[in-house]
């Protein structure tokens, strides 16, 4: 069953991808991760609530491309609910720019690897993101993508 997705679109941007786009990236992400049948917020935004947000949960300055916002049950409680990303529009612009990838499979990527961390996975550790490397590269290449790293 795909997941359920709460698509909130905060800032005008003619490239943000369509709903359907979102959906089966986050139901390829959440299949890899054996979540289906969960709730998913996706938040668009700006830099300016990018930086906000980013300075305030981890302690950095400026806007990021993706905030990831694992969602935690309650004790005694159990949900379906995944968690939240925060996906900055003009930094995945950028950085598909700087990175000669195409707007839409940066999008993806970035939607992957959000999805990946609200799973569990991380990249703190070169183990850790050789694995997460290595599956967000399934996952999209799976979907159509070229990798989205350089060797």
């Amino acid at each position: 069953m795909p997941l359920m997705i709460d698509l909130q679109i905060a800032v005008a941007d003619e490239q943000i991808p369509d709903r359907k786009k979102f959906q089966l990236w986050a139901d390829a992400a959440g299949e890899a991760c054996g979540v289906d049948n969960s709730e998913l917020t996706i938040r668009v935004t700006d830099e300016i609530e990018s930086a906000e947000l980013n300075e305030r949960y981890r302690n950095k300055k400026g806007s990021t491309n993706v905030l990831s916002f694992p969602f935690e049950d309650p004790p005694g409680v159990a949900t379906e609910i995944l968690g939240d990303l925060v996906i900055c529009a003009p930094v995945v612009r950028r950085e598909a720019d700087e990175q000669g990838k195409t707007t839409e499979a940066h999008w993806a990527h970035m939607l992957v690897h959000g999805v990946l961390h609200l799973c569990g996975f991380d990249h703190l550790h070169e183990s850790e993101a050789d694995e997460m490397e290595s599956l967000e590269t399934g996952i999209l290449t799976g979907l159509g993508y070229p990798t989205p790293y350089n060797d």
